[in-house]
């Protein structure tokens, strides 16, 4: 019976919207808007190709196909190379071969005919996730992230492979035993992951451990998803809607085209908050009510091939037309703190920044490495902050955490940066 009443209260939350500020026409220009920036993010060739931006291509209802093809191609060279270093490294690569194998996935492409060290992509991902339930069940954590987790039981369960019922249980355990965090706070992208990859072994009837206990967290995810959302739509920030609005759908509630979520992402849209990929990639299929689930029914015949590229517009340089101070603090393990004061140009990247104040010889050092969502910082003033420890370096402006990586975030005014060496 209680389940009864939160499921009422979920599509309550959800159907509530405001009256529909845009019409079928502003809502699909906006969609082919999205559409068309990704497909052009999939020709950079400077970094990997991002296997995210593949499956939300795919999962468009509009599609340019030889585009896609290369970027396929691309993926089977580049990234497939990248992923095999890694393995052979000894590193663990779960997020990386699942979104892989989903990108692969989404083209109907023939898992089997790919490899690593001789064995199949699929064989590689069941050894990662074993790997990473011996280490929940010795520190009750995974070795990456429930994030990664999560993903590596939605691409076996996508892929029609059989997960293990105590692989599947450390998820669920982690789930009800409100593990699904990000330091301190909930994590609404892991919540997502996991709703999608929980919901995709309750349809193909997988076997779990306690079938009530899945059906359990299931309702605390749509639950926690539904309490994250803000007065203005987003749930968790803008750039977590997507991927959240994506596990709701999934898990089978009714949202409304007109719902504050969704007009929540068009009006990002609009604004042009969606420049990184994986945002977009994200977003888009949530704009078009599809989800990663979508993908166990692909088909890849008689697809529509009408996306064409608009010809690229001369960049105007514009001169900063003035500077902002800026000051960045330092905090390290030891509680010691390092503080600098520089003058930038205003729409400066905090990438650039930093840059600026490596080059300017203050006494400030960084390195950082790519990700899928852009570079980030691993080492500052000689001091590691790595995924393998369980820290990272927390990034925040006069007190209020970024919500977006420092190639994104841009500089308009003066503020106090702090970079903090944080565990979780």
């Amino acid at each position: 019976m209680k389940l009864i009443f939160l499921s009422v209260a979920i599509v309550a939350a959800l159907t509530a919207a405001k009256p529909c500020d845009n019409t079928e026409t502003d809502h699909n220009s906006l969609v082919l808007k999205l559409n068309k920036n990704l497909l052009q993010s999939s020709e950079e060739s400077d970094s990997l190709p991002n296997p995210s931006i593949h499956i939300a291509l795919r999962l468009s209802n509009q599609h340019n196909l030889a585009k896609e093809s290369q970027h396929l191609n691309r993926l089977k060279t580049k990234l497939h190379d990248d992923i095999q270093t890694s393995l052979a490294g000894g590193q663990m690569v779960v997020g990386r071969l699942a979104l892989y194998i989903l990108a692969l996935r989404s083209s109907c492409h023939d898992l089997n005919s790919l490899t690593l060290s001789d064995e199949s992509l699929l064989t590689h991902l069941k050894r990662q996730m074993e790997k990473e339930k011996e280490h929940i069940a010795f520190s009750h954590r995974p070795l990456t992230n429930y994030y990664q987790y999560s993903l590596g039981i939605l691409a076996l369960c996508v892929s029609g492979v059989r997960v293990s019922s105590h692989v599947s249980h450390k998820l669920i355990h982690a789930v009800e035993h409100g593990q699904i965090k990000h330091g301190d706070s909930l994590s609404v992208d892991t919540y997502a992951m996991a709703g999608m990859a929980l919901q995709c072994l309750k349809e193909a009837e997988t076997p779990v451990k306690d079938n009530e206990e899945l059906s359990k967290a299931l309702a605390t995810i749509k639950q926690k998803l539904v309490d994250s959302q803000r007065s203005d739509g987003h749930i968790g920030n803008e750039f977590s809607t997507g991927l959240a609005v994506q596990a709701l759908l999934a898990m089978g509630s009714d949202v409304q085209e007109c719902s504050t979520s969704m007009e929540a992402m068009r009006s990002d849209a609009r604004k042009g908050s969606y420049h990184n990929p994986m945002a977009v990639s994200q977003t888009l299929p949530a704009l078009q009510k599809h989800t990663y689930l979508h993908l166990k029914r692909m088909e890849c015949r008689n697809e529509d091939d009408s996306l064409v590229l608009d010809s690229a517009p001369a960049v105007e340089v514009l001169a900063s037309l003035s500077n902002v101070p800026v000051e960045v603090e330092v905090q390290k393990t030891d509680g010691s703190s390092s503080a600098y004061r520089l003058e930038v140009p205003s729409g400066s990247s905090l990438l650039e920044v930093l840059t600026l104040l490596q080059n300017n010889k203050m006494g400030f050092t960084f390195e950082k490495e790519d990700s899928l969502w852009g570079p980030f910082l691993s080492q500052v003033n000689g001091e590691q902050a790595r995924q393998t420890d369980r820290r990272y370096w927390h990034l925040s402006s006069d007190g209020k955490a970024l919500s977006q990586g420092m190639k994104d975030y841009k500089i308009e005014a003066a503020q106090k940066i702090s970079i903090k060496n944080t565990g979780y």
